[in-house]
């Protein structure tokens, strides 16, 4: 059975992007940027809301990187019910039956899945208990506000320690999985 798992960039005060949906204080060395290369060689697919998948849809096409190039080739699968349609490549368009479509993806063979940003789509599965482990890279950075990780948890979320790992540009990758 598949995984699936969030992989997200977090500052210190727990916010994933700034005020204004801004993401330019997340900055990358090339040992950050080789672990994100692993992550995608180590999935199958990756996953999206509506609002994470606009924000990605807006700058990976146009970028010609290697990344890039990596990111725009692999499967993606965005929930929306209010996209008409799903122009990224190999990107496919769910409207409804969260609960049901990640249960069936991760009972297929293959690589894990992941959920690589927004804080909506980070909620509903955690209601739904089906995210398997939280990958949080947390940035040397205090951002003050913004959109937060958890932002409408309402009861404490239990989790086991897995990983800790450390990059040379001070940012700190914490792998936790549900109690």
């Amino acid at each position: 059975m598949r995984k699936l798992f969030v992989s997200i960039m977090m500052s210190l005060d727990g916010f994933i992007e700034g005020p204004n949906q801004e993401l330019d204080d997340f900055t990358d060395d090339e040992e950050l940027f080789s672990y994100f290369h692993d992550v995608l060689d180590s999935i199958d697919l990756m996953i999206y809301g509506r609002k994470s998948y606009e924000l990605m849809l807006s700058y990976w096409p146009k970028d010609k990187s290697s990344f890039a190039d990596k990111m725009n080739n692999k499967p993606k699968l965005v929930f929306s019910r209010t996209l008409e349609k799903a122009t990224w490549n190999n990107t496919t368009l769910v409207k409804d039956d969260v609960e049901g479509t990640i249960k069936k993806l991760k009972a297929q063979p293959g690589k894990d899945l992941v959920l690589f940003a927004g804080a909506e789509m980070v909620s509903t599965l955690r209601k739904l208990n089906l995210i398997d482990e939280y990958r949080i890279i947390v940035y040397p950075l205090v951002l003050g506000s913004g959109t937060p990780l958890f932002k409408d948890l309402k009861t404490t979320l239990q989790l086991e320690h897995v990983n800790t790992r450390v990059f040379t540009g001070g940012q700190v990758l914490l792998s936790y999985k549900p109690r």
